[in-house]
Formats: C-alpha cells, structure tokens, sequence
C-alpha cells in the first residue's frame, strides 16, 4: 500500500465513520474519497524560481544545515551550521554568488558545536537566535517575527520543549518549515535535559507544526536513519510518539532511557557564546 492510502486508512480509521458503526460501503466511499484528498495534499508546494535551497549535512553530529537564498538579491542564510563545516559552507555560498546574511540556530545544540561564531569572524553575516534560548547572538528573535532574504521570509514559531528556546522556522511562500529538534522524522528531540518537558513539546509541535497545511515540507536538525525530509500530513498520521495521545507520548518520552550526549558539556557553554565571535569561541574554534 503506497503512502497516500496509508495515511488515507489510517484516517479513515481513526474517524467517526468507523466508530459509529456506518456500513462497509460506507466506509470505502469514505476511503476513497480521502484517498484523493490526501493524494491532493501531498502534492507539494513548488518553488519559485528565484528560490534557492540546499539540504547540507555534517555526519559526524547527523545534523542537516540548511541555505536558503534569492537569486536575485544574492541575500542567503544558512540555518543551524556546524562548525566543522564552515569552510564547506561558505565555499557553497560563494560558489552561488551569495551573501550570507544571517546565520540561524532553530535552539542551542547540545550535539555539535555552532558554526556562528567563525562564520561572523570569516564574513560580514549577523548571528540570530530565539530570545528565549538565552544565548548570546546579534539579533534576537520571537514568535511572530520575520526574518527577511530578498524577496523571501521564514517566521517564527515557538516550540519549546526538547529547549526552552527552541524555534520552528516556516517559509510559507515556499511550504517549507524548519522544525530543528521538536520533530524529526518519525520522531522528536528529547526532553531529558536543557529544560526539556514533554508535555510542552507535545503542545509545541501539535499548535505549531502539526497546524501547518498538510503539504508542508518539514526539514528537522537531524536524521540518523537517511530521511531527509518529511509532511505535515505524514507526521501528523505516521509519528509513532506524536500521533498519540498527550498522556501515551508522556509516557513514551519517559522510558527512552538514551545515553548522556558525548558533547553536551561542550557544546551547550560554547553555543550560548558562540553567537558572538569572542575569545571563547575562538578557543573552541
């Protein structure tokens, strides 16, 4: 069965139709007739021609930077960098004939450490973060805000949890969204340390991802299983934690039992600094 008749089943089947008893006919009208609606809604956003995009990847962290840019403008940014990956960076943006504008964290790693800090000591880019996050950076943002490349814009949602600065942001022009570690694909960022609580997430990603059209593109901050991109829709339907009840994904993030990151007590303390290129930043660069 291909992914639009599982997710069509799977709401089918967790609708009223089915509870009330209706008859089996009834039941494959209704099947059939969300089939086609979810065929609809998987039918992604294009991009416009003057939209650039670029999925990168750092394998030692399994995290996915992102640039995104206006070719006419020639104005990018590049979203959660790593630092080992500056040079590899920046080679892509010049070889584009961009300029990076800004460089953007979804929340503060506990994984890697952010390239931010090199990259404002390597070019004229500003560093950006959640107010929230309470880590150092030259612009600080909040829900609602824009943040402007040319003739395109990501928003900002709130979705803390996993951090308590943790950001999602939406470029609704294009239908793509940028979840950083809130939701991954079929799963989601821890809630074991950093502030995390699982009820918040859970919140988080239900009013804030999960209310985006269904054919919205999400790119998370990391995969280690090789996706690299996901829906609203498929998330919605297919998440094995955030497809369940507030009280089952509670329960769930409570018996992960994972290891203690190998870079947390690097990473954090370096990626609250690294906003601004400091001397202490310089020392982890």
């Amino acid at each position: 069965m291909n992914l639009a008749s599982r997710l069509a089943r799977n709401l089918l089947f967790n609708s009223a139709v089915v509870r009330n008893n209706h008859s089996f006919p009834s039941c494959v009208q209704v099947f059939n007739k969300r089939l086609i609606a979810t065929q609809n809604m998987l039918k992604q956003v294009p991009y416009h021609e003057n939209f650039i995009f670029r999925q990168l990847f750092d394998n030692e962290s399994s995290t996915y930077t992102y640039l995104l840019g206006d070719v006419e403008t020639k104005e990018c940014i590049l979203i959660d960098p790593v630092l080992e990956q500056v040079n590899r960076d920046l080679q892509l943006v010049k070889d584009l004939g961009l300029n990076l504008k800004y460089a953007m964290n979804t929340h503060v790693h506990a994984d890697h450490v952010t390239g931010t800090g090199l990259l404002k000591s390597k070019c004229s880019c500003r560093s950006l973060i959640s107010k929230a996050s309470g880590a150092k950076a030259d612009v600080y943002v909040n829900p609602g805000d824009e943040i402007k490349f040319g003739q395109f814009s990501v928003s900002v949602r709130p979705t803390p949890g996993h951090t308590n600065g943790c950001i999602t942001y939406v470029c609704e022009s294009q239908g793509v969204a940028f979840t950083g570690d809130a939701l991954l694909i079929r799963g989601c960022g821890r809630t074991d340390f950093q502030e995390g609580d699982s009820a918040t997430l859970y919140e988080s990603v239900h009013t804030q991802i999960f209310s985006l059209p269904d054919n919205f593109k999400l790119f998370p901050a990391h995969d280690y299983k090789g996706f690299t991109s996901t829906t609203v829709l498929e998330e919605k339907t297919l998440n094995p934690r955030l497809s369940k009840t507030k009280e089952e994904f509670i329960k769930i993030m409570s018996n992960l039992n994972l290891a203690y990151p190998k870079k947390i007590d690097i990473a954090v303390p370096a990626n609250k600094k690294c906003g601004i290129q400091d001397d202490e930043c310089k020392r982890v660069a």
